[in-house]
This record gives C-alpha cells, sequence and structure tokens, in this order.
C-alpha cells in the first residue's frame, strides 16, 4: 500500500538528529515538524525569519501574524527567535542549517531537482529554494513518485526548469526511500505491500537494486 503524504512525513522524521537545525520546504515537508521523535531535539527554521518552529496551531488557536514562508500559520516553540531575512540567509547561506526537506515536481538520477515552475502556469516565485539547494549539503526530497497523469517524476534528466543542479541526496516518496548516488537512483527502502517491480514500473531513471529491500518502517 503507497504511503499518503502524512506517511512520507512520518518517514522522513527518522532521518533528524538530535541538534540538527532543519529547513521545511512548502507543501508535504511542513508535515514534518509534527512527528519528531520524543527523544532528541531539532530546530525548525524558516526564510522568512524564525528559527524554533513547533507544530502546527490547533484550530482555532492559529496567530495570522505567526506564518513559515509558505504563508501557513505556525507555532513557536518556548525559546524561538525571530529575526530579519537577511540573517535567515545568512544563516543558509554560511551552511548552518543541517537538513533541507523539500518538495519537488521532478528529480533526476544524477540529483538535479526541478519545484518551481512549470512553464505556462502562474508562480509566485522561486522563494528560497534557489539558496537552499545551492548551500544545503544535506537534501531530502519529499515528493509523490509519479504525477497526476501517472508519470513518473523520477528520472534520467528533468524536463521542467532547474532549481538546483546535483543536489538531492535522498528521495522518499509514497512508494520508496532511494538515494542518488554515482549517477544513479539506488533504492533503499519499499513502502509497506509495494513491491520492488512496482518501483522499478514507475522510475523511468537507472534505479540500482541490491539485494533484499526492507520495507519502510513508520
Amino acid at each position: 500500500m503507497a504511503l499518503d503524504k502524512i506517511g512520507i512525513a512520518k518517514r522522513i522524521s527518522k532521518e533528524l538528529e538530535d541538534g540538527f537545525y532543519v529547513n521545511l520546504g512548502i507543501g508535504i515537508p511542513t508535515l514534518v515538524a509534527n512527528y519528531v521523535p520524543e527523544d532528541i531535539e531539532v530546530e525548525f527554521q524558516s526564510e522568512n525569519g524564525i528559527l524554533g518552529m513547533g507544530n502546527y496551531p490547533f484550530e482555532g488557536e492559529e496567530d495570522a501574524d505567526l506564518i513559515n514562508a509558505g504563508k501557513q500559520t505556525i507555532t513557536a516553540k518556548p525559546g524561538a527567535v525571530f529575526f530579519d531575512s537577511a540573517a535567515s540567509f545568512a544563516m543558509i547561506r554560511g551552511k548552518h542549517v543541517h537538513l533541507t526537506v523539500l518538495g519537488a515536481m521532478e528529480v533526476a538520477q544524477n540529483g538535479d531537482i526541478a519545484n518551481w515552475k512549470i512553464p505556462g502556469k502562474m508562480v509566485k516565485g522561486m522563494g528560497g529554494a534557489m539558496d537552499l539547494v545551492g548551500s544545503a549539503e544535506n537534501i531530502i526530497v519529499a515528493m509523490m513518485h509519479t504525477n497526476k497523469k501517472g508519470d513518473s517524476k523520477l528520472l534520467e534528466s528533468c524536463t521542467l526548469p532547474l532549481t538546483g543542479v546535483g543536489c538531492v541526496t535522498k528521495i522518499v516518496t509514497n512508494l520508496a526511500v532511494l538515494e542518488v548516488r554515482n549517477g544513479q537512483f539506488h533504492l533503499l527502502e519499499r513502502a509497506p505491500g509495494v513491491t520492488v517491480d512496482e518501483i522499478k514500473a514507475a522510475t523511468a531513471g537507472e534505479l540500482v537494486v541490491e539485494g533484499d529491500i526492507p520495507e519502510m518502517k513508520l
């Protein structure tokens, strides 16, 4: 059974480590903040100027002035700090963020990512994505394995305008966990009930499968 968006976020939360500073992109990545393991401390950073984001607010407790870079209402943990965009991007460009989690429209087998524009469609702009992919050394992509038409989003090369080149390290989809290595997708885990053959069929790029592939543990 393929994962839903919450399942993807839960799996990515297992990549968090104690003491990490983490930037979460718009979409599925924002859900990761709700599933931090209880035995670790993680600080979530947003490029609009906050370090110390908490979970999503409960209905009726939203503060319209407290938002993330995607303009979603958030909460702030005790001790959270607020600062201007210049300080926020200095933090990103200075490589002080340990992990960046982004959504994507396409990822290529060499680690290229396209996540900001579909030609002919209205977009608000790239936002902080260009700085994040240009500075981060540990980028995990959270995405669906295929688009609404059923076409693979894991490709030999991206067809959409690139956000970053050769920067993605790992991908967590509704079907699998994959690592980008040596210009190939390496299959690490499969979603519960999903077969290796199903993952192969949904992956347009070169996929390396070595040995028995375990199911994800959520």
